[in-house]
This record gives structure tokens, C-alpha cells and sequence, in this order.
């Protein structure tokens, strides 16, 4: 009996154990807060946040059950269409976030984005980091798929995307202009922002008659309202 007891105790302490190690969502250690790490959603509002060019307005982005969603396909003539970015602006920061995506979905994380009523989009001025869903017809172009920037070079390194409603975890890193974008731990992409070659690039890509796109390594961060639904999750940023 007592061998027994012993056994019940000691799976007791091990279940217990993996319930207090599991990390609830949207919420930082007291280890990452002393690292320095900030939370860009709480899980419960889009404090923070706005509507690019329209400010803090009802709009296709709404928080449920602990996520971000972005429901583009929405026909209510009362909630606003656009892209969600942050109020402040970002240049030296490690941006780590969690994401999940429809069948056939596309979307992405804009980078460097200047906010002015000039300027139409997010991306007409910020690089993007590409989401999308590996039944959409574009995953064929491996400059279009998850973790690419979107439009340039295709991936550095594979990196497979999680099947649809899945969640994915992505990074992103800018020093002084370097970039890298990661994928499910796999590193994805690197671009130098202030390379003699990166003007050359945009000049020959699709962005070139955008004027501001890519010209400036501090910015905000957008999330982009395109096609399906999009919703992420544990967004944290470290200023570097």
C-alpha cells in the first residue's frame, strides 16, 4: 500500500510540475521582463494598436479567446478594411510573435513602416514578412512562401509551414538596418537595408513605384488584413 502511495504521490508532483512549467499565452516570465522583453497584446484588447492611417476605429480586427483575428472577408459596411499597426515605432529590436492561418490564407508583418496620409498602405513602405498558407496557389513561388520577404529572394532555408489553423512561430531581427526572419526556428531570410544592393533590388521588384518602400530602418509594425482569416498571439518585442 505504502509502494503504492508512494507512486500516486509521485505522479501527483510531476503532473504538478508540468502544469506550473506551462506558460500561459500573452503573458511574459519575470525572466523576459528583466531581459527586457514587452508585450505588444495583452490577450484581451488591441491597446497599442490602430488602424493604419484611421486611427482607434471599429474595425475588421477584433480580440477573441486570447488572440488577434483578422476577419477580411467581413461584409459589415460598419467596420473599417486595413492593415493594424503599432502606435510606437520601432528601429534595433528582436520582434518574436505566434501565428495560424485559413486554408488558402494570406498575410504578413510589415517592418519599417511610415504612417502618413500620403502613403495609401503599410505596404507601400514597409518589407514584409510573408504568411501564407501552403494551399494557396502562391506557395508555388518560393519568394511568396512563410518566412520569405515578400517579393525578393526566395528562402534561405526551407522551413515548413504548419498546416492550416496550426499554430506558427516566427521572428524577427533588426540591427542597424541587418534583418533576419525566422520560421519555426529555422532562419529564412537576411537582407541588409543599408547594402549598396537593396535600392538595386527594390528598383527591380514590383515596389519600385512606391517612393518611401524600403527606405527607412525604423518605422511601425503592421499586420496585414488580406485574404482568409489571420489571428496571432504571444506578439513580444525587445528594443535592442
Amino acid at each position: 500500500m505504502k509502494r503504492y502511495f508512494g507512486i500516486i504521490c509521485l505522479i501527483g508532483i510531476v503532473m504538478s510540475s508540468c502544469i506550473k512549467s506551462k506558460k500561459e499565452n500573452n503573458q511574459l516570465s519575470d525572466e523576459e521582463k528583466k531581459d527586457g522583453w514587452v508585450l505588444l497584446f495583452d490577450g484581451h484588447s488591441k491597446k497599442g494598436w490602430h488602424l493604419y492611417n484611421k486611427g482607434e476605429i471599429a474595425s475588421i480586427w477584433i480580440v477573441k479567446d486570447g488572440e488577434i483575428y483578422c476577419n477580411a472577408n467581413n461584409t459589415n459596411d460598419s467596420l473599417e478594411h486595413g492593415d493594424l499597426v503599432t502606435d510606437k515605432v520601432y528601429e534595433n529590436f528582436d520582434l518574436q510573435f505566434e501565428w495560424k492561418i485559413a486554408e488558402a490564407g494570406n498575410s504578413g508583418v510589415f517592418i519599417d513602416v511610415v504612417e502618413r496620409p500620403d502613403i495609401p498602405t503599410a505596404w507601400a513602405s514597409g518589407p514584409e514578412y510573408q504568411l501564407l498558407e501552403k494551399s494557396n496557389q502562391d506557395y508555388a513561388v518560393r519568394s511568396k512562401r512563410s518566412g520569405s520577404m515578400f517579393g525578393f529572394e526566395p528562402l534561405k532555408d526551407s522551413a515548413e509551414t504548419k498546416p492550416a489553423g496550426e499554430w506558427n512561430q516566427s521572428r524577427i531581427k533588426q540591427v542597424n538596418g541587418k534583418v533576419e526572419f525566422y520560421l519555426n526556428g529555422v532562419l529564412t531570410m537576411q537582407q541588409d537595408f543599408k547594402s549598396p544592393e537593396w535600392p538595386e533590388m527594390v528598383a527591380q521588384s514590383g515596389f519600385k513605384v512606391f517612393p518611401q518602400y524600403g527606405k527607412q530602418t525604423k518605422g511601425h509594425i503592421a499586420l496585414q488584413a488580406w485574404l482568409k482569416g489571420i489571428s496571432f498571439r504571444n506578439i513580444k518585442i525587445k528594443e535592442l
